[in-house]
């Protein structure tokens, strides 16, 4: 697949608004048959006597003999000012901008525009300048972050156009002291097309696999005298969740125009994070020798506790920023100090949870190890059949363990790099280059471990009878034995549950 997204340059055109009023019903376009009268540049304005409040700054997008495609997904703009040094208009220290701004699309290329937002937001103006500011400096640009612009969720129609104003008002201090703007310059950043059509064909191909493998695990279970134990619950409760977030919805969005789609994705791998840590704590939890609770979803409930909240967090934070750009594609919660130290510090906590929770998994899994080790100093005093039995078990788990340690670590890396690809456009300095086989593999892996623990844990229909449990197999049925971690009694648990279990201690 081609990388996940691409991010496109856009310069506005200085357009003069030579209107009085302002109507909002006219739309300035920077090219084409209906093109705004343009401004080379301020000085030209000056010397046209033509006010600030009467240029606007125009955006068209796509660029020239291009078209926008629902296949894009989405759009996530950024805004870099170019701001020079003057001396008699110098930037204050902790400048706001404040902009006027609007949205509107059409469909065609010859069609009346169709406003979709407008909103009057303000950006604080982070810049600063290498040189010392004395009468040689004047001219040159000041080094400014990028400003987090505008957030779409959907890429429903073809053309949309970017109106911008900067409205100065000396009495009321608005966009005073801002230095002088020479251009504004926007990044458009929108999924790959190419990438999303091989996005969706891995979700309509693993939907149907795990629906199978769940339908075919829990009339396994169901087949049973006893009832299910807390693993084979938690397991089915993980194919759920995974096949919840497989559900390719996603089809929908190239036909509708729903904005909401980015923030249902995001709750939707929130609540499969959420499940795959809770079931790698019972997991490990319910392979501990040294528990006597077990069984029991309440055994659980300080380690599953925190995940439960730090997810609720995390569904609180996304609904302040996706949940808020549903109404106004241009808020941003980086745009104010307090939000941009909450969404920092919250990113931050969340990676060193991550890293914390890892570092506890591996404790559990080393412990596992430890109990299981000492099982097999027991095997030599078997017969042969049943040594080679649960040495075949003890190897496969031990597999899996290792597995899900692997699984568990790329799940962390892969939650922290997302996070910050997503934040680098809106704070700047770091860049992670995500190549799109980092999240097809790492969905891929999750679909994968899914199906294998379905298909390991789940209670075999084979009944061989008292003699293997007694251990008097002949040489004949020892060599039909199966050596999986499936093989159960007619109404036990597993034998891979049981070995880790108090009474496997025979």
């Amino acid at each position: 697949a081609p990388s996940p997204t691409t991010a496109v340059p856009y310069m506005s055109v200085k357009c003069i608004d030579v209107r009085k009023n302002h109507h909002k019903t006219k739309w300035l376009m920077p090219w084409g048959p209906n093109h705004c009268e343009k401004l080379k540049d301020f000085d030209e304005a000056v010397s046209r006597q033509i006010e600030a409040n009467d240029i606007v700054f125009a955006v068209h997008i796509p660029l020239p003999n291009k078209e926008m495609s629902p296949w894009f997904q989405f759009m996530l703009f950024i805004m870099q000012l170019d701001i020079a040094f003057k001396m008699d208009n110098d930037l204050k220290e902790n400048a706001e901008i404040t902009l006027d701004v609007s949205l509107a699309y059409r469909d065609d290329m010859f069609g009346d525009w169709e406003e979709i937002a407008h909103a009057i937001e303000i950006r604080k103006l982070k810049c600063t300048f290498g040189s010392p500011k004395t009468l040689e400096s004047e001219g040159r640009h000041y080094d400014c972050d990028f400003l987090p612009f505008m957030e779409i969720g959907s890429v429903a129609h073809k053309y949309y156009l970017i109106n911008i104003r900067l409205p100065v008002n000396e009495r009321k201090g608005i966009n005073v002291g801002i230095g002088e703007i020479k251009d504004i310059r926007l990044v458009g950043i929108h999924q790959n097309g190419g990438f999303t059509k091989v996005w969706f064909a891995m979700k309509t191909f693993l939907t149907p696999s795990i629906l199978i493998i769940m339908v075919w695990y829990w009339r396994r279970i169901t087949l049973m005298t006893r009832a299910p134990v807390l693993l084979e619950k938690v397991i089915f409760a993980l194919g759920i969740s995974m096949t919840f977030i497989n559900i390719p919805v996603e089809w929908f969005s190239i036909g509708f125009d729903w904005t909401w789609m980015l923030l249902f994705g995001d709750i939707r791998q929130g609540i499969f994070y959420a499940m795959l840590l809770s079931f790698w704590i019972i997991f490990c939890g319910e392979h501990m020798m040294d528990q006597n609770e077990r069984n029991h979803l309440s055994g659980y409930w300080k380690q599953v506790g925190p995940i439960a909240v730090g997810s609720f967090c995390l569904f609180i934070f996304d609904m302040c920023e996706r949940g808020v750009q549903l109404k106004n594609p241009f808020y941003s919660i980086w745009t104010t100090e307090v939000g941009t130290e909450l969404a920092m510090a919250f990113i931050i906590v969340a990676g060193i949870c991550l890293c914390l929770y890892f570092l506890f998994l591996c404790f559990m899994v080393f412990q596992v190890f430890r109990n299981i080790s000492g099982k097999q100093s027991s095997l030599p005093a078997m017969s042969k059949a049943r040594r080679l039995h649960y040495e075949g078990l003890i190897f496969r788990f031990k597999f899996l363990m290792l597995i899900t340690l692997a699984c568990a670590a790329m799940t962390v890396i892969f939650f922290i790099v997302s996070q910050v690809t997503e934040g680098h456009w809106k704070w700047g300095d770091i860049t992670i280059q995500v190549n799109s086989a980092f999240f097809t593999g790492i969905y891929g892996m999750w679909n994968l471990y899914v199906f294998a623990l379905m298909f390991l844990y789940a209670p075999s229909h084979k009944n061989y009878g008292e003699d293997q449990s007694n251990g008097d197999l002949g040489v004949n049925s020892g060599e039909e034995l199966q050596l999986t971690t499936t093989i159960t009694h007619v109404d036990g648990p597993t034998e891979v549950y049981k070995l880790a279990r108090k009474e496997a201690q025979e």
